[in-house]
C-alpha cells in the first residue's frame, strides 16, 4: 500500500492586500554611516537619516512642499522651456538632451518657482531640479529667477530660492553666462522694496549660480556639508598644484571663513525661514 498519494492542485487563489512594497525595497543604506534604515523613517525626517543626520538630495517639488503651507504654493512660469538657439552638438544634440531630460526629471526645466505661504506669510519661492541636466543654469532658467524677484517686488514680499546646481549650461554658451548678470540685476531692482531675500545652499552649489544670486542673500542659509563654490575641488587642486584642507567647500568650511551665515537642518528649516522673515521684512 502506498504510503502517499499524488493530488493535482487546483488553481491557487488570489490574496487580495493593500500592502505594497515599494521599488527597490523597505529598506536602504546610509551611504554616510552605513546603518540600515526603514524608507520610510527617512521620508518622514525631511530625507534625512534619522542615524547620522547626511542629508539626501530631494526633488525641487518636494522642497516646495516641505517648505510651502499646505495647497498654497502657485506655480508660475511652467510653460518656459529652452531652444537649441546655438544647434549645438557635443556627444549628442542639445535638443536631444532637452528631450531626455524633460523625460527623466519630469519638469519643463531645471528650476520650479510660483508664490506660496509659509506660516500664512506669501512669499515668492523656487527651488533647483537638479535631476535636469544637473540643475544648470541656461537662459529658461535665468529668465524664471528673475520672474521671482520680479513677483516678489510686485507683491512686497520675501524672496526664497533652494539653490542645488552645477553652474552654467555650456551648451547654450554666452546666453547662459549672460543669465548671471541678469539676475543679479533683477535682485538689485527686488531691493529696493526692502524685503529679504534668502538663498538656501544645498548640495551642490556650483558654478555660475554660487558665483550670482545664490551668494547674494541677506542671511545665507546652508544645508549640513553641502559642497558649495565656484569650481570644484579637484579642478583647483589641479591648478594651484596644492592639497586643499579638509572640508574644503563644504558648508561648514565656509561658515567657519564668513561666507555663509549659517547652517540648518533640512527638518528646521521652514520654522527658520520664517523666523528670519520676521526679522528682515520691512
Amino acid at each position: 500500500m502506498a504510503w502517499f498519494s499524488k493530488v493535482t492542485p487546483g488553481p491557487r487563489a488570489k490574496v487580495e492586500t493593500k500592502f505594497k512594497v515599494p521599488e527597490g525595497g523597505l529598506w536602504q543604506r546610509c551611504p554616510n554611516c552605513s546603518e540600515i534604515v526603514y524608507k520610510q523613517e527617512i521620508e518622514n525626517n525631511c530625507n534625512v537619516c534619522p542615524r547620522c543626520t547626511h542629508h539626501y538630495r530631494v526633488g525641487a517639488r518636494q522642497r516646495l512642499q516641505m517648505t510651502c503651507d499646505p495647497s498654497t504654493f502657485t506655480e508660475h512660469d511652467q510653460d518656459l522651456s529652452a531652444v537649441d538657439a546655438l544647434d549645438f552638438k557635443d556627444s549628442k544634440r542639445y535638443r536631444d538632451r532637452i528631450k531626455s531630460s524633460r523625460k527623466s526629471a519630469a519638469e519643463n526645466e531645471a528650476f520650479v518657482t510660483g508664490m506660496g505661504r509659509l506660516s500664512g506669510v506669501p512669499v515668492s519661492i523656487g527651488a533647483f531640479e537638479f535631476s535636469y541636466m544637473g540643475g544648470s543654469m541656461g537662459s529658461v532658467v535665468g529668465e524664471k529667477v528673475t520672474r521671482l524677484f520680479d513677483r516678489a517686488s510686485e507683491h512686497r514680499c520675501a524672496a526664497i530660492i533652494f539653490c542645488a546646481s552645477g553652474g552654467a549650461r555650456m551648451q547654450e554658451g554666452i546666453l547662459s553666462l549672460m543669465q548671471m548678470a541678469k539676475t543679479t540685476a533683477a535682485l538689485a531692482n527686488f531691493r529696493r522694496q526692502r524685503q529679504p531675500y534668502i538663498p538656501i545652499l544645498t548640495d551642490p552649489t556650483t558654478g555660475g549660480v554660487a558665483a550670482s544670486f545664490a551668494m547674494l542673500g541677506d542671511v545665507c542659509v546652508a544645508e549640513p556639508k553641502a559642497l558649495i563654490g565656484f569650481a570644484g575641488p579637484r579642478v583647483i587642486e589641479q591648478s594651484i598644484r596644492q592639497t586643499l584642507p579638509p572640508g574644503f567647500q563644504r558648508s561648514e568650511f565656509l561658515l567657519e571663513h564668513g561666507m555663509v551665515d549659517m547652517i540648518v537642518e533640512r527638518p528646521a528649516i521652514p520654522g527658520r525661514l520664517k523666523q528670519l522673515i520676521d526679522l528682515l521684512a520691512g
